[in-house]
């Protein structure tokens, strides 16, 4: 391993990552490395880590390869891995874009929940296709002290549950992750999303994402948002055969989304490069140590 290593900075909505360029793989990030990383104290700080590899050196993308040139290897603030990270999508796109490998327009990154097509564009927004959202049966609820609210399971390529609140507030802290029940719901854990109505198809969330914490923003949590709020709202485009397009506010800024009567829903918003450097040799030899 080089004793040195390049980074860079961004966010998406403040969803906020570390972003490590591997092009051939490099690397061995272990758990305990990815959280130094992400220690807002005692490393660079972030959400999670964007590992940066093209998708012919990493072996679980090597099955994508011949579609999208390269991997997005996302990893939760406390070093697990995670499927799918809607925010990182187009953070990861933006650095692509930044670095030279991607221009205004679409393209294709590989991600452990799939190709994922991405547009660019000219405004700055970056549009993802999220795919299409799983709704497993089975009745889930979300507690948070006292309360407790009934909540839809929704999965993105990871897994969701949206609970309709009437104030943002009860989530409480969000320190720690909201029990749900019945735990055998989400083997793997789960991000619980907290809604409330702020108008006609707009809506303000709070997240606790599996691994990291409350979160000022998550991508695919707000996908699962918009899908559970058509549900409620009797605007399925699958039964309406018109799409259904809601804005979501985050703690970090706003996304919209829409999904279309096909299922296929895509994500719209912001992604910024806020900073690039290189991290110290002798820190980074303890972390990964």
């Amino acid at each position: 391993m080089s004793t040195r290593i390049a980074f860079l900075k961004g966010h998406g909505t403040e969803n906020d990552f570390v972003i490590v360029p591997d092009p051939e793989n490099a690397l061995d990030l272990s758990p305990a490395a990815v959280a130094a990383l992400c220690d807002r104290r005692a490393g660079i700080g972030g959400d999670g880590v964007l590992h940066v590899v093209r998708s012919a050196a990493h072996p679980e993308a090597q099955g994508m390869a011949a579609e999208a040139e390269w991997f997005m290897d996302y990893r939760n603030g406390d070093g697990s891995v995670a499927e799918m990270c809607g925010n990182g999508v187009r953070v990861f796109a933006r650095y692509l874009q930044h670095a030279g490998h991607a221009a205004e327009g679409d393209l294709a990154i590989a991600t452990r929940a799939g190709v994922k097509t991405v547009h660019i564009a000219k405004d700055g927004d970056i549009t993802v296709g999220m795919g299409r959202a799983r709704l497993p049966e089975g009745d889930v609820t979300v507690t948070v002290g006292e309360h407790s609210w009934p909540a839809r399971n929704v999965n993105m390529g990871n897994p969701h549950a949206v609970a309709f609140v009437a104030d943002l507030a009860h989530a409480g802290d969000l320190y720690t992750a909201p029990p749900v029940s019945p735990a055998a719901s989400y083997p793997d854990g789960v991000n619980v999303e907290f809604v409330v109505d702020r108008g006609p198809r707009h809506v303000a969330m709070r997240v606790h994402e599996r691994g990291s914490g409350e979160t000022r923003s998550c991508g695919t949590g707000a996908c699962a948002v918009a899908v559970a709020t058509a549900r409620r709202d009797g605007t399925d485009p699958a039964v309406t055969g018109t799409p259904a397009t809601y804005t979501v506010d985050v703690p970090g800024g706003r996304l919209v989304i829409t999904e279309r009567p096909d299922g296929e829903i895509e994500m719209t918003g912001p992604a910024v490069i806020v900073a690039e450097g290189e991290i110290d040799a002798e820190w980074l030899a303890h972390a990964f140590g």
